[in-house]
């Protein structure tokens, strides 16, 4: 049986590539032959110069190309036969580099499925890539600096776990005075700088990262001096707008690299899981204390990845593109980490202790709390680190809709400076106008853009959903509650089935130039810019001024290759302002 199916997919294949060469036109040959029997006849209807104007009866041999309509009459709708020669060649140049480099990417995922999903993900909107990666040094920078004006112990430790934990479901409980009992007691002094070193392991640079992007890097200069230098040859099929198109991928690669996400499920659960020995809870005397563990499987600081009903399934994936549907969340836990210890560091600035009616114990050290300050009873535990009653609750960390904003701008910068010199490369290539080449790149950025959209405000949508899931509510809220739910989740699946298409079409648009399937006359001719009327196809470049179209590449180059390296700089001075 399923060797039936395989044979129907390989005939239907077959024919369809049969079909598309099926022609067997060759226009230049064609063109060439229509210019000799205009010569003879003395008839320069139909023939145009480079700049498609019309051709004199003297100048009938000096002809660059034909109009559409000439072009479709006399060579007819087929599609020029491929040099194989110049598909592996021009493959092997612009596109297979970068389609190695995806292995460079981060990963880390419980199973391959989420693995693969998160390459796909990635290549089907670059700008998701780029904006998760930016959100994730924001919120590192955000919260590094809220611990930094607090005088208590473990703040420095909390911060790196924080961190560390933002490729996780991370969850703060303080059930049963678990959080406020590992903020306050001393006796929790260990668990802070050891979970921190326990999570305390890279994943960046290799001889094999860098081998790959040297590949890359090196091919693609190479290959674009070598188109330059040689304009006409191969000018259809040229793969410069292909190496354009891809050239987000290298700053990502290297801001990943340069990030280190700790997004390794099975190293962060097992840290995790041999830090839960160590936790202790305050007690009704406040002279004892007992292990968390021997109260229930709930922790005060702990990922989730079994959750029964997450805000977004996408949360519990631990691949760091990912970030874009635990941003919100991991933010809204670690500002309840950080209030824990700012209302504790504020009643030991004001020299109150933890128990009730003792009095504070000086100390010779600075910046030291005697560790009996910090001793108390389980309600007084919580009393210390408790907000004030007349606090607001919000959903939302402080600052998380403008980190989000600043978050999209370059990521979508370097979008669209890849895609728009694709696009510059090919829409100046003669004839000149947007074609079948240009736009394809065009709905590749276009879509990726979407994704990026419908996944972000999912997001949104999602963590809303469950913040009020468990709070009292009207049966008007209920009903809005699961309607947004359904919202996010059409917006979440719709996002990731475009970017499976948008991932497979950046692929088959490159391949769809080199096979030459886009050499015919109508994609020659840019009939979707210009009208069929007014389209014509240039075959002949011997009396062409190609200087506008080295104009365009160069600048094409340019565009994407200082956008990538801004791009690259800016996460240099992200990433060097926090302790990752």
């Amino acid at each position: 049986m399923h060797d039936t199916k395989k044979i129907r997919l390989f005939i239907l294949l077959f024919l369809f590539f049969e079909g598309a060469y099926a022609s067997n036109i060759n226009i230049t040959d064609c063109f060439i032959n229509f210019v000799n029997n205009a010569n003879q006849s003395l008839d320069a209807s139909g023939l145009v110069n480079g700049d498609g104007g019309s051709v004199p009866l003297s100048d009938i041999m000096s002809a660059a190309g034909f109009t559409y309509e000439t072009c479709l009459a006399h060579c007819g709708s087929g599609t020029q036969n491929p040099t194989w020669a110049n598909i592996s060649q021009q493959f092997g140049a612009w596109l297979l580099p970068y389609l190695a480099l995806i292995s460079q990417l981060p990963f880390g995922a419980r199973h391959r499925v989420d693995n693969l999903m998160s390459a796909i993900l990635i290549v089907g909107s670059p700008v998701l890539a780029g904006y998760s990666m930016i959100l994730t040094v924001l919120n590192a920078n955000w919260i590094s600096r809220q611990f930094d004006d607090l005088s208590f112990p473990n703040t420095k430790s909390a911060v790196r776990i924080l961190i560390s934990l933002q490729q996780s479901p991370l969850r703060i409980s303080n059930d049963d005075s678990l959080l406020s009992s590992l903020v306050v007691l001393p006796d929790n002094d260990e668990w802070w700088p050891t979970t921190a070193e326990f999570l305390d392991y890279t994943h960046t640079w290799s001889i094999a990262s860098v081998t790959t992007i040297a590949w890359v890097v090196v091919a693609y200069i190479l290959t674009v001096a070598s188109s330059l230098s040689d304009v006409p040859s191969n000018i259809n099929s040229n793969g410069q707008g292909t190496g354009s198109v891809w050239l987000w991928l290298i700053p990502i690669v290297i801001g990943w690299l340069q990030l280190s996400p700790k997004c390794d499920y099975t190293r962060v659960r097992k840290a995790m899981d041999n830090a839960d020995a160590m936790a202790f809870v305050a007690t009704d005397n406040s002279d004892e204390v007992v292990k968390a563990s021997h109260l229930s499987e709930m922790r005060a600081v702990s990922i989730d990845t079994d959750m029964e009903n997450p805000s977004s399934p996408d949360e519990m994936l631990t691949p760091p593109v990912y970030n874009y549907a635990r941003a919100i969340s991991w933010s809204r836990s670690a500002e309840d980490v950080y209030n824990a210890f700012r209302i504790a560091s504020k009643k030991a600035k004001d020299h109150k202790p933890v128990a009730i009616g003792a009095k504070w114990k000086n100390t010779n050290k600075k910046d030291f709390i005697e560790p009996s300050n910090r001793k108390g009873n389980v309600s007084e535990v919580n009393a210390y680190c408790r907000l004030p009653r007349d606090t607001v609750w919000s959903p939302w960390a402080t600052g998380m809709f403008f980190r989000m904003f600043v978050a999209s701008l370059l990521p979508l910068a370097l979008q669209w400076a890849t895609t728009g010199a694709a696009v510059l490369v090919v829409y100046f290539t003669p004839t000149v106008g947007l074609g079948c080449r240009s736009l394809g790149y065009l709905i590749y950025g276009a879509l990726a853009t979407m994704i990026w959209a419908m996944l972000v405000v999912s997001s949104i949508l999602s963590h809303y959903a469950f913040s009020y899931s468990d709070r009292p509510r009207s049966p008007f809220s209920s009903i809005t509650i699961r309607l947004v739910k359904v919202v996010a989740n059409l917006l979440r699946w719709g996002g990731k089935s475009m970017a499976i298409i948008n991932a497979i079409w950046i692929i088959a648009a490159g391949m769809l130039q080199f096979t030459s399937v886009y050499d015919n006359c109508y994609c020659n001719s840019s009939v979707l810019g210009r009208g069929a009327q007014y389209a014509y196809d240039i075959v002949v470049f011997d009396h062409v001024d190609l200087s506008q179209t080295k104009a365009a590449w160069f600048g094409a180059l340019a565009l994407a290759g200082t956008t990538s390296l801004g791009f690259i700089f800016y996460m240099n001075l992200l990433t060097d302002l926090v302790p990752l």
